[in-house]
Formats: structure tokens, C-alpha cells, sequence
């Protein structure tokens, strides 16, 4: 195992998350004031957060390509990589909103299979919310396996 190599990775990937997460409340937050369906919360939150995540993707990749040898500079190639990455992301952040059984709770169509109630104790609340993201992760991630051909996604080993 190279360290320095999935040091600097994990650095490029926690910097793309950092934008991502930092979006997530205010956006759900600006989408349910607006009165939108549920739906229109899940879709909003899953092109915001992806879109934030990929920008702090790119953004890493000029800043960090520069001290860090094994952070490729934005190419064509990787931009394309960066955005199937980003579209799963997109996918965990968007099925995170189904834990909210508060809002629109008849239009939630997660809420049985993650809904956090008030009821829910801490530890299960946790592990609800890790599989909704899990969930909506390897969702998109699993589209997009199945329509894109060998070669063209982020996980296929370039």
C-alpha cells in the first residue's frame, strides 16, 4: 500500500465532501421553504450536493495537483470520471433527505425503508442514516454501471 498515494486521495475526496456536506442543510433548507413536493427536495438536493461535490472535486484537483505528485490535474478524462463520481454522491445526498419523516411525511416514498421518526434512539438513528446514503449511493452508482459503457465511470480502474 502506497500511503502517500491514498493520503493525498483521501485528501482530494475529503475536500470534494467537504463542499458537498457544507451544502447539504442550507440547500434542503432553501428547497423545503419554498414549499416544494418531496420529490422536487430529493431531485434539488441530489444535483445541489452532487454539483457541489464535483466542483469541490475540480477545485482540489487544481489546488492540490500542484504539491501533491499522485493528484492528477484537471483533465478532460478526469473531469469526465469526476462526474459519475459526483452523480453517486449526488445519490447519497439526495436519499439522506427520506430520513426526514417530518416533511411531507405522505409524499416520502423512503420513509418506510429510512425514515428517522422522534421515537428513533440515537444509535439506530445513525445506522438508519448510514444505510440511507448507502442506499442512494449504490442506487446511482448501479444506474450508471448499467448504461455506461465498460471504461467511462470513475470505478472502472483507469
Amino acid at each position: 500500500i502506497n500511503m502517500e498515494r491514498e493520503t493525498q486521495t483521501g485528501l482530494l475526496l475529503a475536500s470534494a465532501a467537504f463542499c458537498s456536506g457544507t451544502a447539504w442543510q442550507p440547500l434542503v433548507d432553501v428547497l423545503q421553504a419554498s414549499d416544494l413536493s418531496f420529490a422536487q427536495v430529493f431531485v434539488g438536493t441530489w444535483v445541489g450536493c452532487g454539483t457541489a461535490f464535483y466542483l469541490g472535486l475540480r477545485g482540489a484537483r487544481t489546488i492540490l495537483s500542484g504539491p501533491c505528485r499522485y493528484i492528477q490535474e484537471p483533465t478532460y478524462e478526469n473531469s469526465t470520471t469526476d462526474k459519475s463520481l459526483s452523480v453517486a454522491i449526488g445519490g447519497a445526498t439526495g436519499f439522506f433527505v427520506g430520513t426526514d419523516t417530518a416533511y411531507l411525511p405522505t409524499q416520502n416514498f423512503l420513509i418506510n425503508a429510512v425514515g428517522i421518526h422522534d421515537t428513533t434512539p440515537a444509535l439506530a438513528g445513525c445506522i438508519i442514516a448510514g444505510t440511507s446514503t448507502s442506499l442512494g449511493f449504490v442506487s446511482a452508482q448501479g444506474t450508471l454501471n448499467a448504461i455506461y459503457p465498460s471504461g467511462k465511470l470513475w470505478n472502472d480502474g483507469k
